[in-house]
């Protein structure tokens, strides 16, 4: 085989409370077409991960170039960089025969991305709930409907981690741990009803908002439209809200209390199948 196009899924991850540990595979795609030979200069992202993997799968590096393609933008918070490197390494592993399989391709992306919790739903579809090497999934029902409110601005993910504290309140942490394993819950048993009132956190979401100020205005306008709850989507500056009911109202109220004039929305749903060739 001299080429293969894979379909990635975009991925929101932390959900709120669930900081680096749950994500969710949405119906948003990128595309990585892998090709044998040619000489075109490679980035740092795409030579780490063909490294990685010809190291992991034991094989020759061979040259290639790589196209990408699709509509998960850049520092968004909705996993491109996965999109990038799970494409990659799903594309040179079907080039060499399948030598690896999806366990071992998301364990390279979520070590090359420092943290499991885009590369699990990319890699597997679904809810994911990542806690190293460890993955457990559940299918996601088409009637839960993702809100996104997409900003013209980007947050890079180093910025987003400065922000953080090295300390938590131990209330906090509890209250923290209770939000995420709701949140899995209603998820593992399709209760979405039960997401209401879950996504509170404490970790990352208040030290974020100077990077994002209108989050907590938005997520109070879905709700009040309907939504179940919101979220800041990865580290922004997407937000994204859960409803079973108006998504249509939902995403129109996000726009507004954002008073963001070139923000745009996308109603989406879960995609349950994750990367693939395509």
């Amino acid at each position: 085989m001299d080429e293969a196009t894979i379909q990635i899924p975009a991925t929101t991850a932390n959900l709120g409370p669930g900081y680096d540990c749950l994500g969710v595979a949405l119906q948003i795609y990128n595309r990585v077409t892998i090709r044998r030979g040619g000489d075109a200069p490679m980035d740092s992202m795409t030579t780490a991960a063909a490294g990685e993997f010809f190291s992991r799968a034991s094989r020759s590096p061979f040259p290639f170039v790589c196209e990408i393609t699709g509509d998960v933008p850049r520092s968004r918070g909705l996993g491109s960089s996965v999109t990038v490197r799970l494409g990659i390494l799903q594309g040179l592993n079907e080039l060499c025969g399948r030598p690896l399989d999806t366990q071992q391709l998301f364990e390279i992306c979520a070590q090359l991305e420092g943290h499991p919790d885009n590369a699990a739903p990319a890699a597997f579809g679904g809810f994911t709930v990542a806690g190293g090497k460890k993955v457990a999934q559940f299918e996601v029902a088409p009637e839960l409907q993702f809100v996104l409110l997409i900003p013209d601005f980007e947050v890079s993910t180093p910025d987003a981690r400065r922000v953080l504290r090295s300390q938590i309140d131990h209330a906090k942490a509890v209250a923290n741990c209770g939000n995420a394993c709701r949140i899995t819950a209603a998820f593992a048993s399709r209760n979405y009803e039960a997401l209401r009132g879950s996504f509170g956190d404490h970790l990352h979401q208040p030290h974020r908002l100077a990077l994002v100020p209108f989050l907590n205005d938005v997520i109070e306008a879905a709700e009040n439209a309907g939504a179940l709850g919101g979220f800041l989507s990865g580290s922004g500056s997407t937000i994204c809200c859960v409803t079973l009911q108006k998504a249509d109202q939902v995403a129109d109220a996000m726009l507004a209390a954002s008073k963001q004039q070139n923000a745009r929305t996308i109603i989406t749903t879960a995609d349950n199948r994750g990367a693939h060739v395509h």
